[in-house]
């Protein structure tokens, strides 16, 4: 609606730009080959492998060619290596026994030599595995979840924490071991790994995704009484390692040191390419910064693009980069975070403080031809979160997700589910709401709270 009331009005830009920035994110297919180079000549990103590293020194050598100003920020990241992985569900009560597709939780630690081999008793939330006390010691834990139903709400927010934080729960009550079905909306018996988190000095436990075809005959077959389980795990923590967020500047012509920060993160998980969690999110705001400084007049302010490392298990490129920038939070005008795949774009998300909605709306008419000139959904991201803690607003362009969770974290993340002309409509979205927001002759507000919060975290030096 307030997008269709700015149709009456005067647009409060160069109509020749828009068609220009949008025209040529639709057909000139750079984002689409940045995210095939990713994905295809690099492949698995994990942070602290080769694949991590290559992707760094991609990402600079592509800035330097689109003629942004770029430069690696250093980050210490984890360094978790995945080894075998097997499981079988073991004879018994006149049952033959079965073999599980299964793949370890990041962060997890392996198991014993010779595996883990243990009862199994299940259970679907945080407060269950707590009441279980003393029934979990030397159990498997099976955290079972409804998410796995395929289109509208996914369900992914409210079954994510049995995953980050269900092993450790299950540990520190001397469970032996945990699976975790896989949060996924579609599964060809292939398991989805994520992080699973420890706190230091607490318990350990091997933990494992297990496929949704295989969590169901779990479930099945404990309706009918006790199962045993064997686990066998490989995967290990190595000491961290040195890595790099890769941040571009493309420099604003009168605001400069005012920043429009645009997010994706480099690293993946290792099943799979990573194509579109999240090479697509970098080819999409690589493309971004690369129409934008092309243009014959850049923007009043700088769009900056933080390529994040680690992510996926740990989240140490965008912790780094708030504790790295806090003295210049208050420039920092905006940010977008683009991680949710290679869906079209369906509306334009925002976080910002009272007001924010009418400032913006009369910019988004170029986005009626795409599908996305409304508001709608959340604004913000994994990596830019802490930023948010810091008084910056979030926008954000919201992507059809009806197919993301049928691949993300699992092995079939690979480049041909990335659709090309999707894809481009989203970089075409991302690189018009980049430019509004380095262009409107006022930023967006701040919300008080966030403003106060700003002011005050700006006055402390970064450690």
């Amino acid at each position: 609606m307030l997008a269709m009331i700015a149709l009456l009005a005067a647009p409060p830009y160069s109509p020749e730009v828009a068609a220009r920035l949008v025209g040529f994110a639709l057909t000139d297919g750079v984002a689409y080959a940045r995210v095939a180079e990713l994905a295809d000549g690099i492949g698995p990103r994990l942070s602290g492998s080769p694949g991590a590293e290559a992707a760094v020194r991609w990402a600079v050598q592509r800035f330097r060619e689109d003629g942004a100003e770029v430069r690696s920020e250093p980050v210490k990241v984890p360094h978790w290596v995945r080894g075998e992985e097997r499981a079988e569900i073991l004879p018994g009560r006149g049952r033959a026994g079965h073999s599980l597709a299964i793949t370890a939780l990041g962060g997890s630690p392996g198991t014993p030599t010779g595996g883990v081999t243990a009862e199994v008793v299940e259970v679907r939330s945080l407060a269950e595995v707590r009441a279980l006390g003393d029934k979990a010691r030397g159990k498997i834990v099976f955290f079972n979840h409804n998410m796995s139903t395929p289109g509208g709400k996914t369900g992914y927010g409210e079954a994510s924490p049995l995953r980050n934080h269900g092993p450790a729960e299950a540990a520190k009550i001397g469970a032996a071991g945990a699976l975790v079905r896989s949060l996924a909306t579609a599964s060809l018996r292939d398991p989805h790994t994520g992080a699973t988190t420890f706190e230091d000095g607490a318990p350990k436990l091997p933990a494992a995704a297990v496929s949704v075809e295989d969590a169901e005959l779990l479930h099945r077959l404990l309706q009918q009484g006790p199962v045993q389980v064997r686990i066998g795990l490989g995967c290990r923590s190595l000491p961290d390692v040195d890595s790099a967020n890769v941040v571009a500047d493309v420099r604003g012509r009168e605001k400069p040191d005012e920043i429009v920060l645009l997010g994706a993160h480099l690293d993946s998980w290792d099943l799979a390419q990573g194509a579109i969690d999240d090479a697509a999110g970098v080819g999409i705001i690589m493309e971004a910064a690369r129409l934008i400084a092309h243009l014959p007049q850049r923007p009043r302010r700088t769009v900056r693009v933080v390529l994040f490392m680690n992510e996926e298990n740990g989240l140490a490129g965008g912790k780094t980069y708030a504790r790295v920038h806090t003295s210049e939070a208050e420039r920092h005008v905006a940010a977008l975070e683009s991680d949710a795949g290679a869906g079209r774009p369906i509306s334009v998300g925002l976080r910002a403080g009272a007001g924010a909605q009418a400032l913006l709306a009369p910019w988004l008419v170029p986005l009626e031809q795409l599908g996305a000139g409304e508001f709608g959904g959340e604004a913000g991201g994994a990596d830019t979160g802490p930023l948010g803690a810091l008084g910056v607003p979030f926008v954000g362009v919201q992507q059809d997700v009806s197919r993301y969770f049928d691949y993300h974290h699992s092995a079939a993340d690979t480049l041909d589910k990335v659709r090309p002309a999707e894809l481009a409509q989203t970089a075409a979205a991302v690189t018009w709401v980049a430019y509004a927001l380095a262009e409107m002759p006022e930023p967006l507000p701040r919300s008080q709270a966030a403003a106060t919060h700003a002011a005050g975290a700006t006055s402390t030096r970064p450690q």
